[in-house]
């Protein structure tokens, strides 16, 4: 998949996944509750990252995320804060509008 690209009236600027992918795996390990992520099932995607699959072009990202949660939170609660939280950050970091974030709950975990 192509890189992100943002076209302005003074020029482009071009955003590799890689660091898309980074940005979501660094803000969804730093949500409460979220204690792993996991690679998906889904073989032949971009998966620079376990667990973080980035789609989309410039005009909106597609973002799928499998992660692990903490055993006994409410993983609807979860998993709205996470999606909360990477449209917030990814919009704020990088300028580019997010289309979708899916998040799979791939396992829950009992932490020390």
């Amino acid at each position: 998949m192509p890189d992100l690209t943002i076209v302005s009236p003074r020029g482009s600027v071009t955003i590799a996944r890689d660091v898309v992918v980074e940005i979501v795996a660094e803000t969804a390990m730093q949500c409460y509750g979220v204690v792993g992520l996991l690679p998906g099932s889904r073989v032949g995607r971009l998966l620079r990252r376990d667990g973080v699959s980035v789609g989309g072009d410039g005009r909106g990202m597609r973002i799928e995320l499998h992660v692990v949660v903490e055993y006994g939170l409410n993983l609807a609660e979860v998993t709205a804060t996470v999606r909360s939280r990477l449209a917030y950050e990814l919009e704020r970091l990088i300028g580019l509008p997010v289309a979708s974030v899916e998040i799979v709950v791939e396992d829950v975990r009992v932490t020390a």
